[in-house]
């Protein structure tokens, strides 16, 4: 509370330099009266009105004077309608839903059919989100920060990536990711070099943040039973969003991360938990070999927590960017890097906890 906050006397005047201030109320000193202002005469009021000290009437005041006063107590005051109160609006999803839907039926259906027709063919789709993505990323940092992460070396590294995960395994995307970095680095030396520190940081940073990150989703391909741990990956990620969003839209009162994500709420976030464990408990027993449903649990629980933090992480770039979303390719979703953002940093996590459970073969 400040300084004003605290009511000064009514009626106070200032004295000489070794006086404080008069007193409120009628009585005060002479010499002090003779340095005040003199009192307006208050006209008399009919019977009925309130006296003041000296028993001389005076008008009542336009309002109640004490606060619990209320304006029964003076006919003579019109008493105000009540203003109705507010309607109460819906809540709003924020986005078109039937695009959003139209949009992740039609992905859907182009991912089952490269997953499970022919391999090679879903890790062409994981390039090309890939290359798009960086295509957005690199973007949004020039336009919003004017950081020129130099895309060409990017997009060539981060498909090499890819297919050097799938055909060589890890070490072949460590070294992909090796050569990505030394080429944006190389890159970038044609230019001046005023910003090179923060050209090439990002570079890098935007080269292990969307395509090494994604090679872990060819590397849950390469298994004998490949489609059914990217589609198990898939569906607990869908299914950990779906659930933090239902639960999170109908009872989420409690923010999780105001700063940074203003609509998600903690409810939100046991949603997620829940309906990612069952999914899982069930993948893990009808979907993977030789997988338990205790495993799916474990796995459930361990997606909703990589994809809420895969969520917020996005979430804090674009709100350094000052934007809402990293593109509009997608109609009702944004762009690409909107969906991949839960997704990339769960694949090593799906891929991680299935080595353990039942093996990388």
């Amino acid at each position: 509370m400040n300084d004003s906050s605290w009511g000064a006397p009514a009626g106070s005047g200032r004295g000489g330099p070794d006086q404080g201030p008069a007193p409120a109320g009628p009585a005060y000193d002479r010499h002090q009266a003779a340095q005040t202002r003199p009192m307006p005469i208050v006209p008399d009021v009919p019977a009925g009105g309130f006296q003041d000290g000296h028993g001389r009437g005076a008008a009542h005041p336009s309002g109640p004077l004490f606060r619990d006063e209320t304006p029964h107590e003076h006919p003579q005051e019109p008493m105000s309608s009540p203003t109705p109160p507010a309607p109460r609006q819906k809540k709003s999803a924020g986005r078109d839903l039937g695009a959003a839907i139209g949009v992740g039926v039609g992905l859907g259906a182009v991912i089952i059919a490269s997953l499970f027709i022919w391999k090679p063919a879903f890790v062409g789709v994981i390039a090309v989100a890939v290359v798009v993505g960086l295509w957005e990323l690199t973007s949004r940092l020039q336009e919003r920060k004017a950081i020129k992460a130099p895309l060409v070396p990017l997009a060539v590294g981060g498909a090499a990536m890819v297919v050097a995960g799938y055909v060589r395994g890890p070490e072949g995307a460590w070294v992909a990711m090796a050569l990505t970095a030394l080429a944006v680095l190389v890159w970038r030396m044609t230019e001046p070099p005023e910003g090179y520190l923060k050209d090439v940081t990002a570079g890098v940073f935007a080269a292990f943040y969307v395509p090494f990150l994604a090679t872990f989703v060819a590397l849950l391909l390469t298994a004998d039973d490949g489609p059914q741990r990217v589609l198990t990956f898939l569906i607990l990620t869908v299914v950990s969003d779906t659930g933090a969003y239902a639960i999170g839209w109908r009872f989420g009162k409690h923010k999780l991360a105001p700063r940074i994500s203003p609509g998600k709420t903690r409810e939100g976030l046991v949603g997620a938990v829940t309906f990612a464990m069952a999914a899982g408990a069930l993948c893990m027993e009808f979907m993977i070999d030789e997988g338990a449903w205790w495993q799916g649990l474990i796995l459930g629980l361990a997606v909703a927590a990589s994809a809420t933090l895969g969520d917020l992480g996005e979430s804090m770039i674009k709100r350094d960017l000052g934007i809402k979303d990293m593109g509009t390719l997608l109609p009702g979703h944004g762009g690409i890097m909107d969906r991949l953002d839960s997704l990339l940093p769960t694949a090593p996590v799906v891929w991680l906890l299935l080595a353990l459970f039942v093996g990388t073969a």
